[in-house]
């Protein structure tokens, strides 16, 4: 697959995300209006974190399209941490407004009655069958253009599927057997998820914006590529950094000091091409060093 093809697909996954989700939040807010279930108000604030989180990642995907220039030598991909750390911020706030809307609504003498609950469920219904078929398509476009934007936004919807579900099951408790508290109920638990899931998202972006390492999973990877490479020697000061979805890594090889450079280059060049293609998302630079060459005093390795 070509670098445009896998673009070409990433795009189609953002844009039917992004469509999805617009489709949703109009959607619930109809059906807000209608049953006034907070249930519904915390699968409405959800899927407006969606539709943000999914214009983010279409607007990443373009972004990252563009090669690095004079005054971003190293690209544009933290915009990608920046937007995140504004989403989660948003998630705390609508989780924290939810959350207490619904202890409100517990504790008051007089509960706000839910109503036209048949209509609700018939939304959340659709939002269901909706939700399962962009997943199906990410998942088809994840696997073969192996993009972590569209993975990550598809194991957010793939999570949205049970605040949707908990929503119909509160909504027909209230028609069915008069329980207009499980409603409330469900709302808690959705700020709940809510709220964990914009910590998570939070300290994600904080940390890649800090420059915080990749995975270990990640670095014994690129240890275990480098080790087992013909004609390197050792190796020493591997670094990474994360920002966005790319991960720069750093590395210092050993080779024979008596070949030609032309042969050096070959080498490190071959390498680095063996990381990116097992780690695509990887930006690779490796420096080259004689076999028990010692730093020079006034060039301490850090």
């Amino acid at each position: 697959m070509t670098g445009r093809d896998s673009t070409r697909l990433n795009l189609s996954a953002a844009v039917f995300s992004a469509s999805v989700a617009l489709v949703l939040v109009v959607a619930k807010l109809w059906a807000l209006g209608e049953t006034s279930a907070l249930s519904i108000a915390a699968s409405l604030a959800d899927s407006a974190l969606d539709l943000m989180i999914s214009l983010g990642g279409l607007a990443a995907i373009i972004y990252a399209a563009r090669p690095p220039d004079e005054d971003h030598a190293f690209g544009h991909t933290s915009a990608e941490d920046l937007a995140a750390l504004g989403q989660s911020l948003f998630i705390l706030v609508s989780a924290t407004v939810i959350g207490w809307a619904a202890l409100a609504r517990l504790m008051s003498d007089a509960p706000t009655p839910i109503a036209a609950e048949g209509r609700g469920m018939a939304v959340m219904a659709g939002s269901i069958v909706l939700t399962l078929a962009l997943v199906a398509w990410q998942r088809r476009v994840a696997r073969r253009t192996g993009s972590r934007v569209v993975q990550a936004d598809m194991l957010h919807y793939a999570g949205d599927l049970v605040p949707n579900v908990g929503a119909i099951l509160a909504l027909w408790a209230s028609s069915r057997f008069g329980l207009g508290q499980v409603d409330s109920v469900v709302a808690l638990g959705a700020a709940l998820m809510l709220a964990v899931g914009a910590v998570s998202i939070g300290r994600g972006a904080w940390n890649a914006l800090m420059d915080r390492s990749a995975d270990p999973g990640m670095i014994a990877g690129i240890e275990e590529i480098v080790g087992a490479w013909p004609g390197v020697e050792g190796f020493h000061d591997l670094k990474t950094r994360t920002a966005g979805s790319r991960v720069f890594v750093n590395l210092h090889i050993e080779l024979d000091g008596q070949q030609s450079l032309e042969a050096a280059h070959a080498t490190g060049a071959a390498l680095r091409r063996a990381i990116v293609r097992r780690y695509p998302e990887a930006d690779v630079i490796i420096h080259k060093d004689p076999v028990g060459v010692m730093p020079h005093p006034e060039d301490e390795r850090r």
